[in-house]
């Protein structure tokens, strides 16, 4: 159990909100959705982790409620915004477990924008404030679930240029096209493990130790299903300096005679390394390799590099074309792009490849920042909204209809316009739609029970994530 206090894993102003509902308030349902953003579709994953580590079991205790209060107090300057009896009504009642329910569809699954995804009330109206204040924490999940959206969508990227321009021998290799080099540019450990192990649902390679190692703590991965090759980086290749940069390069290939490496070729001249080194005085020791090097530049612009580089590495080491009309070098050679890769550079990369007649299948890629960083809450306009509340023994069905002003100062309806009463998701002719539970008598659910009463009560693996989420 994380060592963090549950108590204080809220933003501010929700501690003043128990005070701010109106009298007689008793239940409070709210939903998860994604309003939009940057892609059609979004990946539910990552829910499981945040109930394994912060919410199950008992989560408060009197020594948490001491801490809390101690640190609101200095927060608020004042004594009347947290109230300790709250959470002490929820040991005595509940044993120091959450009375809320949540709801959720399996992780994996790949939803239209617009649905929604999760649903949370509380199950004591006694704790009619315990639904929202929860909200901080679980819209984290945005993150996760927006690193396996993009991650997946970069996958239908790869399947179309495969599709295009590959042979079919090589479609087996996909898994291993887009490799998370993300782990030094993520916020923590955590940001790593959580968001790495979410491009582990649609790809197998990861430098990322730490996405594994999730997958197989919250999610029962039998093995790590993140893997990687040996690989230089530039303090090897520049020991010697310039004038032994070849020496340095035979001898990465004498340390590892057989199977798959990498070496980073960009430390003086990326042209040289390719004409010279690898294509004509160590050619023979590759081609006689019983595996492949992946030459891996690592400066300049992408397309114009790698164009470059393959107009050497064919020439040097000779091509064969594949069924659909495109170059293949031998299957000891091949290149990584990991410098400059996004979402939106990997298309133009495999174009400008297509163009110069190069298949898909020479080239893998390596992101870093750009996938574990380089998203945040608004990238599929993820929000948890109030839909539904109880108040003196009466339904009411909530809802956010804001009017704005656009640029010019017409008015206009929001995006941010929510759904109003509780909301049940189902499929209709193989689609999702989200309607509300009133209008879907006779239809089933496709959110299921995850989390009641502090315990889990449906989890998933992630071998059945990653076969939810195939394309």
């Amino acid at each position: 159990m994380t060592k963090e206090n549950l108590i204080l894993l809220a933003d501010a102003y929700k501690y003043s909100h128990h005070k701010l509902y109106i009298p007689g308030t008793e239940y409070i349902y709210s939903y998860l959705e994604s309003r939009g953003g940057k892609f059609e579709e979004t990946v539910f994953y990552g829910l499981q982790y945040l109930l394994m580590e912060y919410l199950q079991g008992v989560v408060i205790t009197k020594e948490k409620i001491d801490e809390a209060e101690s640190e609101l107090k200095e927060v608020f300057g004042r004594n009347d915004v947290f109230d300790r009896t709250k959470f002490e009504y929820i040991i005595e009642k509940h044993g120091g477990r959450l009375p809320v329910r949540i709801k959720a569809v399996p992780e994996g699954t790949v939803t239209a924008t617009h649905n929604v995804l999760m649903t949370i009330e509380n199950t004591d109206p006694k704790c009619f404030w315990l639904t929202n204040f929860l909200e901080t924490l679980l819209m984290q999940v945005w993150y996760p679930c927006t690193v396996a959206t993009m991650s997946r969508e970069i996958k239908k990227v790869v399947n179309k240029y495969y599709n295009e321009t590959a042979s079919a021998a090589s479609f087996a290799g996909i898994d291993f096209v887009l490799n998370d080099f993300g782990f030094r540019g993520a916020s923590s450990v955590e940001s790593a493990g959580w968001g790495g192990s979410a491009h582990l649902i649609n790809f197998a390679g990861s430098d990322t130790i730490i996405a594994s190692t999730f997958a197989k703590r919250y999610y029962k991965a039998p093995a790590a299903p993140g893997l990687s090759i040996p690989a230089t980086e530039h303090s090897i290749m520049t020991l010697l300096g310039e004038p032994g940069e070849k020496e340095i390069f035979k001898h990465v290939l004498d340390a590892f005679p057989t199977g798959t490496i990498a070496c980073v070729s960009d430390s003086y001249n990326i042209i040289r390394a390719c004409e010279e080194y690898w294509g004509t005085e160590l050619k023979e020791q590759i081609l006689k390799r019983e595996g492949t090097l992946v030459i891996r530049p690592d400066s300049g612009d992408a397309v114009q590099t790698l164009l470059r580089i393959f107009e050497v590495l064919t020439e040097k080491f000779g091509y064969t074309v594949n069924e659909k009309g495109y170059k293949v070098l031998p299957p000891q050679v091949r290149v990584i792009q990991g410098d400059g890769i996004s979402y939106s550079s990997i298309p133009g990369i495999y174009e400008a490849l297509k163009n110069a007649g190069i298949s898909a299948e020479n080239l893998v890629l390596g992101m870093g920042g750009a996938l574990l960083q380089r998203v945040n809450r608004d990238t599929q306009e993820y929000a948890l909204k109030c839909a539904h509340a109880v108040v003196n023994g009466k339904d009411i069905n909530v809802q956010k209809n804001p009017l704005e002003l656009d640029a010019n100062g017409n008015t206009r309806v929001s995006f941010k316009k929510s759904k109003s009463g509780k909301q049940v998701l189902v499929k209709q002719d193989g689609k999702f739609v989200t309607m509300p539970e009133s209008q879907a008598v006779g239809l089933k659910d496709e959110l299921v029970t995850v989390f009641e009463n502090g315990e889990i009560k449906t989890s998933y693996t992630f071998n059945d994530i990653k076969n939810r989420a195939q394309i």
